[in-house]
């Protein structure tokens, strides 16, 4: 049997929550072994949510990390699950630089509001004082 470990040791492994494992879990994205309550992790689950965390950081949907980790077993050496990660990875990668271009737009735009906002008060102050 592979090395196992403890739901604890999962979370200092992964900086996540035992809340979030067991959403992993919830989700069947990961299958640990239960002995009642104690829930052991065995190298696979640790490769699993190795891959979720870096599927999420990169914007993937859980239901697609599910559909990339069902592709493992399908028997042909990966083949399947590489190309349609790598599919997935591409249009991501695509939509990911559509958003930052909008927000480099949007940051732009906010820049000029703010100043325009910085004059008016300026002004506005220069007018208070010639009053006084």
């Amino acid at each position: 049997m592979d090395a196992v470990i403890t739901i604890r040791q999962m979370c200092d492994l992964f900086q996540v929550t035992a809340r979030t494992l067991r959403f992993y879990e919830d989700k069947e994205l990961i299958t640990p072994i239960r002995e009642g309550q104690k829930r052991l992790y065995t190298k696979r689950e640790q490769a699993r949510v190795k891959l979720i965390l870096r599927g999420k950081r990169f914007g993937f949907s859980l239901e697609q990390i599910r559909e990339l980790l069902d592709l493992y077993y399908l028997g042909d050496q990966q083949k399947t699950q590489i190309q349609r990660t790598y599919d997935l990875a591409q249009l991501r990668l695509t939509e990911m630089v559509s958003q930052r271009a909008e927000l480099d737009e949007a940051i732009v735009e906010l820049k000029e509001r703010l100043q325009a906002g910085a004059e008016w008060l300026e002004k506005s102050e220069d007018r208070q004082s010639l009053k006084a």
